[in-house]
């Protein structure tokens, strides 16, 4: 049984304790990131190693648009903390309950999005040659 506490993010905290952001308003509630972002829920723990397989829990759910059917709002669909926490808690435990199978998971998740940066900066650098190739032939 993890032990991690939810809170509403203030602008301006600073935690010292391993924690991980959860973005709360918009069609993207749910996603999971280390840095804050205005609207989000903080979700602070004891432990670096928690933090991380929590992150990636948090990730699935937001990728199989898990927290949709939560959202409330008519005009700017928001995630409530309330909500946010009752549901959570039990689905990080039932997804992390088989250990050997959550680290495999965890490990291919870290490994594509080691290779969807790498993919990205690629882009950019055939982006930047396509520019300076265009600059070169257009300068004469």
């Amino acid at each position: 049984m993890l032990n991690f506490i939810i809170k509403t993010h203030r602008k301006g905290t600073v935690y010292v304790k391993p924690h991980l952001f959860i973005l709360n308003k918009g069609m993207n509630s749910g996603k999971p990131q280390k840095e804050a972002f205005t609207n989000s829920f903080v979700v602070i723990f004891q432990n670096q190693e928690d933090c991380e397989s929590i992150y990636f829990v948090a990730y699935s759910l937001w990728q199989t648009k898990f927290w949709h059917q939560y959202l409330v709002g008519s005009v700017i669909p928001f995630l409530r903390l309330p909500d946010f926490s009752r549901e959570f808690n039990p689905k990080a435990n039932t997804m992390m309950q088989e250990h050997e199978e959550h680290q495999k998971n965890m490990a291919a998740l870290k490994i594509l999005e080691q290779k969807e940066k790498q993919f990205h900066e690629n882009i950019n650098l055939i982006n930047d040659l396509r520019r300076v190739i265009l600059y070169r032939y257009c300068k004469r």
